[in-house]
């Protein structure tokens, strides 16, 4: 079968597995082999998961698909404060485990190692995107700072987006139990309050363009794992077969085109320092696509990379700590108080999100324990390097360090395997600082937004966005599953961890809901 037919099937039957297994079959053995012959610089580093012999390594590489995260938990186990290295079909690559690599790792200057470069690497972006994303990432600084110094102005459009779109997603359950898809509803959440401060009124709410949004994400998310099967000489290709990422910009174009065009009119009459010039993503977008003299279309395509990462991972994170809270009700009443008597003094602010250390704690819990990949501090090597430990690293080697083995280390955390939703709150209370044990906080023992200057830029905004909704939802609903206290276990493919896909939770309006 031809790569084209493999996926014209993928359309027609909407089947991941199926794609995986004929593109196993379709794409020639030996450019496997390629791809995984473990390179002499990179034999003195143990190996986990299978052998690292030319051939067999072939084995190792399959082992890491089926079950990335059980074989970074017994590198970890093994070497810890040790690198050890694992197969992927594509590439080797190196996991540093323990605080004292971890932090080292991440306090590599830039000319030594590159973030964009190792999460290009794993991802694909480079393939999907372009060459450009990778030299020019100019929405990083733009959500850095603009969207970062813009929290507080921007969030009561955040809470109002969010608080229209609950009302509007979960039908009326007066005194009965509905049951709701839960990942769907919170894709569709974040998708409109993303968009409400990416794009603004009335395209936010565009039926159309949001399930443009979504729908990107997911083939996005599946196509980065779908292009871990090719050979780097092929994933070109086969990101223009497997992904229709230029498809699906040209689709946002009738979406976005006219008022980017009606905005990049309005900047050469007036030009930048305008008093009725926009201040919202859209606009920071297009002054430095202006500044490239690049075109309309690498707007929408930055929108789209944006709204791919705020989508797909706030969307898991928040379902993965609803089925904490609809698993485990009893959660709700200390969550609910905090809330509401903050709000009552603060009204819904992002000052009064920022006091809600139990909302915190538990956001930040939710997200250690279960995380959305299994490897964080993504970095490659630019030139060859030598760790503290006496470990050589060659250049082009890609670096990471296993997320949720971090997480579940006893020497980290107490009782670390036992969900603890103020586990943070109590630490906060006892030592009382203003940055530490934070949700959005980053250390070497918590690194599920990265660690360092690379860690994720976006968080701060996340972090406002996911609490403003969790704290909607416990206030105004009351969650539950069918068979109580039984959380659906998560999905684990490749390096991704998701949240169960099919899974309904259980909602009923709140019965007594006091006013704040």
């Amino acid at each position: 079968m031809s790569l084209h037919q493999v996926y014209d099937a993928v359309v027609a039957h909407g089947d991941m597995g199926t794609l995986l297994v004929y593109m196993a079959y379709s794409v020639p053995l030996v450019m496997f082999l390629y791809s995984l012959f473990s390179p002499a610089s990179l034999r003195h580093i143990p190996t986990e998961g299978g052998p690292s012999f030319p051939l067999l390594s072939y084995k190792a590489a399959r082992a890491y698909l089926r079950d990335a995260t059980g074989i970074l938990q017994r590198g970890y186990d093994k070497h810890k404060g040790k690198p050890f290295k694992v197969a992927m079909p594509d590439r080797w690559v190196v996991v540093l485990t323990g605080k004292k690599l971890v932090d080292e790792l991440q306090r590599l200057p830039d000319d030594a190692v590159s973030f964009i470069k190792g999460a290009s690497d794993l991802s694909g972006t480079e393939h999907m995107f372009g060459r450009q994303v990778i030299d020019d990432p100019f929405h990083v600084p733009i959500i850095r700072t603009h969207l970062t110094k813009n929290l507080a102005p921007m969030f009561s459009d955040v809470f109002d987006e969010v608080s229209i779109a609950f009302q509007e997603l979960i039908p009326a359950c007066d005194g009965e139990w509905v049951p709701v898809h839960a990942i769907k509803v919170a894709r569709s959440v974040v998708a409109r309050t993303s968009n409400r401060i990416f794009a603004g009124l009335p395209i936010c709410r565009h039926p159309e363009y949001l399930n443009l949004v979504i729908n990107f994400t997911v083939d996005v998310a599946k196509g980065r794992y779908a292009l871990l099967l090719f050979p780097p000489a092929l994933k070109g290709i086969a990101a223009k077969i497997l992904t229709n990422i230029d498809g699906r910009i040209n689709e946002g174009l009738k979406y976005l085109g006219p008022l980017i065009e009606q905005r990049m009119a309005l900047a050469e009459k007036f030009g930048d320092d305008s008093s009725e010039k926009p201040d919202d993503m859209l606009q920071w977008i297009i002054d430095e696509v202006r500044a490239r003299n690049q075109s309309v279309f690498e707007v929408v395509r930055t929108v789209l990379l944006v709204n791919f990462a705020a989508i797909h991972t706030s969307s898991s994170s928040f379902t993965h700590a609803l089925y904490h809270l609809a698993a485990n009700p009893e959660f709700i009443a200390s969550l609910r108080e905090e809330i509401e008597t903050i709000v009552s003094e603060e009204g819904w602010s992002k000052a009064a999100i920022g006091k809600m250390w139990k909302l915190d704690s538990f956001m930040r819990e939710s997200q250690r324990y279960n995380g959305i990949n299994s490897v964080s501090v993504k970095r490659k090597a630019l030139k060859p390097l030598t760790l503290s430990d006496g470990t050589f690293i060659p250049k082009g080697t890609v670096l990471v360090t296993p997320t949720v083995a971090t997480h579940f280390d006893d020497d980290n955390y107490k009782n670390p395997t036992v969900f603890d939703p103020f586990r943070y709150y109590r630490e906060k209370e006892r030592d009382m600082s203003a940055v530490k044990h934070q949700f959005v906080t980053t250390s070497p023992d918590y690194v599920s937004f990265g660690h360092g200057k690379h860690a994720c830029p976006g968080r701060f905004f996340a972090a406002n966005e996911l609490k403003a909704m969790m704290a909607y939802v416990v206030v105004n609903y009351d969650v539950k599953f069918e068979k109580e206290g039984v959380r659906p276990e998560n999905i684990y493919a490749a390096m991704g961890i998701s949240p169960d896909p099919n899974a309904r939770v259980l909602f009923r309006k709140r019965e007594s809901i006091v006013s704040v």
